[in-house]
This record gives structure tokens, C-alpha cells and sequence, in this order.
């Protein structure tokens, strides 16, 4: 079971990445010199990223029909998000460098990292290892850090089986494929 959420979790990230690579990859004249000012390489917009892996999903899922697809689109959103909930905090060395659990040094304020924002309980746990707390304390923090995962857990399942209930076979199979289910 944690070798399929661990597969699905890889799975999302590579989606995301080749997702924002594709967008990055668009130049739209925006890097390079002019007039001795450098621009931000790229124009990267989340909700644009989010709207192509809509349209993945429905073109995937053979929506042809407008009504149709508005009327599963909010349920894929909700399973989306709640998937990105449930990641938050997780595998925390796993898609990035160094750790910061301080916050951006510059603007002292907390970095949400690749899946938005950081899990508190996360945070609380990762600060007490990081003190060195006492036992108990750690190991309440864990507890709490575990029942907060598994609420998150629940509600991505709730959502996978709202979408469930709407799909036919086949585009259950492919949202299965696409990680999605």
C-alpha cells in the first residue's frame, strides 16, 4: 500500500514537472537583455499549468461534450486538490535539496515547497527532531502529525470515489492510469 501511494506521489510529481517544464519551454520573448535589464526567465502561471492538465484530463477521459465534462471537472479539481493536500509535508528530502525548515531567510517567512502550503504538523515534528526534543513530545507530535495524514487521506478518498461514481468504466480505468483514482 505505501509502495502504491509512494508510485502515485512519483507519478503527480513527474506530471507536474513535465507540465511545467512544457510551459517553461514557451520563451514568449521574455529572457534575455533588454535595455540592460534581465527579465525572470520564463513565464510560468500555475493556473495555466493547471488548466492544460484539465484539458489532459478531459481529452484522457473522452470528454467531448462541454456539459459533461463541467459537470465532472469540479469533481477531478476536488480530487486534485486533495491530493495535493494529503502530499504536503511528505518525503520532505525526497524532491528537493537542502532543507530549509527555518523559512526564506530573506523574507523570513515559511516556503511552501513544490506541493503549497507546508503541513504545520509537519513543521512542529520536523522543529522538535531538529531541538531535539524529549521523547513525548516527539512522539506526540508523530501522533498528531499521522492523524492529520490520515484525515487528509480520507477526504482524497471521499473525492476519488465522488469522481468514481460518474465514470464510466473505461475513463474510470484511464483515471486510474492517470493517477487521478
Amino acid at each position: 500500500m505505501k509502495l502504491n501511494r509512494i508510485i502515485t506521489m512519483c507519478a503527480v510529481a513527474a506530471t507536474l514537472a513535465v507540465s511545467a517544464s512544457s510551459l517553461l519551454a514557451q520563451d514568449n520573448n521574455n529572457n534575455g537583455d533588454q535595455g540592460g535589464q534581465r527579465r525572470q526567465r520564463g513565464n510560468w502561471d500555475p493556473a495555466q499549468m493547471q488548466q492544460r492538465i484539465m484539458e489532459r484530463y478531459q481529452t484522457e477521459l473522452g470528454f467531448t461534450n462541454d456539459t459533461d465534462w463541467e459537470a465532472v471537472k469540479p469533481l477531478v479539481q476536488k480530487v486534485m486538490e486533495a491530493r495535493m493536500a494529503a502530499m504536503a509535508g511528505m518525503g520532505r528530502g525526497m524532491f528537493g535539496g537542502p532543507r530549509n525548515r527555518g523559512g526564506d531567510q530573506a523574507n523570513n517567512r515559511p516556503r511552501g515547497g513544490m506541493f503549497g502550503q507546508p503541513n504545520p504538523e509537519a513543521e512542529a515534528l520536523q522543529k522538535a527532531i531538529d531541538d531535539n526534543a524529549p521523547a513525548a513530545q516527539i512522539k506526540d507530535l508523530l501522533a498528531k502529525y499521522k492523524a492529520s495524514q490520515q484525515a487528509k487521506q480520507a477526504k482524497l478518498e471521499a473525492a476519488q470515489a465522488d469522481l468514481r461514481a460518474v465514470l464510466t468504466t473505461k475513463q474510470e480505468a484511464q483515471a486510474t492510469l492517470m493517477g487521478l483514482l
